[in-house]
C-alpha cells in the first residue's frame, strides 16, 4: 500500500496538480474571507468567528476533490496500466487504500495553511483569544471526515469510466446530492423534516462543527467512506 501511496503522492508533485488544488483552495477562501466585501468576509463580521470558512470549504471541497481523484484509476484505465499494476504483489485493497490515502493526504497539506486563519482570528479576539476553539477543532475534524468521503466517491467514480471528465462529472453530482440534495428535500417540505436531513453529509458536518464529536456524526461518515471503497475494490476486482 505504502508504494502506490508514495507513487501516487508524488505524481501529484510532479505535475501541476498538487500545486494547483492547494493555491485554487488557498486563493477562493482567501478571497471571500479577507478581501471580497461579502457575507463570508471575516474581518467586515464585528467579531472574531471562523464560521464563515467552514461553511466555505466544503463547497470549495466539492469542485476540488472530484479534480484530484478523477485520474486515479481512469488514467490506468484509459493507458491500460491497470492490467500491469494488478500483476505487481498487491491487493486490490492495497491498491484502494494507497490511492485514497494519497489523495486524501494532499488535502491535508492544503488545509494546513488555513491554520493562520485561526491564529488570525485568535488575535483579533477582544480579549485576545476570545473566541471558540472547540467549535474550530470539531470543525477541521469535520472537514477531514467530510473529505475522506468526498475522496472515497471519487474514487469509485474514477472506476466507472476511462474519461476523466466523465469521472470528475458524476463524482461531483453524487457529492453534492449528498452534501446538500438531503437539505433541499427536506426545506422543500413544511415539516423540515430533521430525519431527511439526518441522511445528508451536511446536517452531521454542522453537528461536529458545534465541537461535540458524536459517535453517530462519525458512524456515518465511516460507513460512506468504507461503502465507496468497498465499491471501488469490487469494481476493480472486475477490471
Amino acid at each position: 500500500m505504502f508504494a502506490i501511496l508514495k507513487k501516487e503522492f508524488n505524481s501529484f508533485f510532479a505535475s501541476p496538480i498538487a500545486y494547483l488544488v492547494i493555491g485554487v483552495f488557498l486563493l477562493i477562501n482567501g478571497l471571500f474571507l479577507w478581501v471580497f466585501k461579502d457575507d463570508f468576509n471575516i474581518l467586515n463580521a464585528g467579531f472574531a468567528d471562523i464560521n464563515p470558512f467552514f461553511y466555505l470549504a466544503p463547497w470549495v471541497f466539492l469542485f476540488l476533490i472530484p479534480a484530484i481523484t478523477m485520474k486515479s484509476f481512469s488514467d490506468e484505465l484509459n493507458n491500460g496500466t491497470i492490467e500491469l499494476l494488478k500483476t505487481k504483489p498487491l491487493s486490490d485493497w492495497q491498491i484502494v487504500m494507497g490511492k485514497f490515502w494519497a489523495s486524501l493526504l494532499l488535502i491535508i497539506i492544503a488545509l494546513v495553511p488555513t491554520l493562520t486563519y485561526v491564529y488570525t482570528i485568535y488575535q483579533l479576539g477582544n480579549p485576545v483569544g476570545n473566541f471558540d476553539l472547540g467549535s474550530a477543532v470539531g470543525s477541521y475534524v469535520g472537514l477531514l471526515f467530510l473529505a475522506s468521503t468526498y475522496t472515497a466517491i471519487g474514487l469509485f467514480t474514477s472506476t466507472i469510466s476511462k474519461n476523466q471528465i466523465v469521472a470528475f462529472i458524476v463524482s461531483l453530482l453524487i457529492t453534492f446530492i449528498l452534501f446538500y440534495g438531503f437539505d433541499a428535500i427536506s426545506n422543500s417540505f413544511e415539516s423540515n423534516s430533521l430525519t431527511i436531513k439526518k441522511l445528508g453529509i451536511n446536517e452531521h458536518f454542522k453537528s461536529i462543527s458545534r465541537g461535540v464529536i458524536d459517535t453517530r456524526d462519525i458512524i456515518y461518515f465511516l460507513s460512506i467512506t468504507v461503502f465507496f471503497l468497498f465499491i471501488t475494490k469490487t469494481r476493480l476486482d472486475h477490471e
